[in-house]
């Protein structure tokens, strides 16, 4: 094992913990936007039923995608009511 292996594997320690954070956040961050889409009161059950086929399948694009258009700007959904 020579100098530079010794200086090394601290930051390699260091990365490794900082990606199993990051991918925690992300987990989390997926699992709460499928508990907010199931929660909500969407307008009628197939939006609701659609949004939570894209987080699932989107995973974290599909989470942040719900979290930008639904949770951010448009909270009711995007279904137009029938009168």
């Amino acid at each position: 094992m020579g100098l530079m292996d010794f200086w090394i594997w601290p930051f390699m320690a260091l990365g490794g913990l900082f990606a199993i954070v990051v991918g925690l956040i992300v987990f989390a961050f997926w699992i709460w936007m499928i508990v907010d889409c199931a929660q909500r009161g969407f307008k009628n059950n197939v939006e609701k039923i659609v949004w939570i086929i894209v987080i699932v399948l989107g995973s974290w694009i599909g989470a942040l995608v719900y979290f930008l258009v639904i949770r951010m700007y448009n909270p009711r959904g995007l279904a137009k009511t029938s009168r």
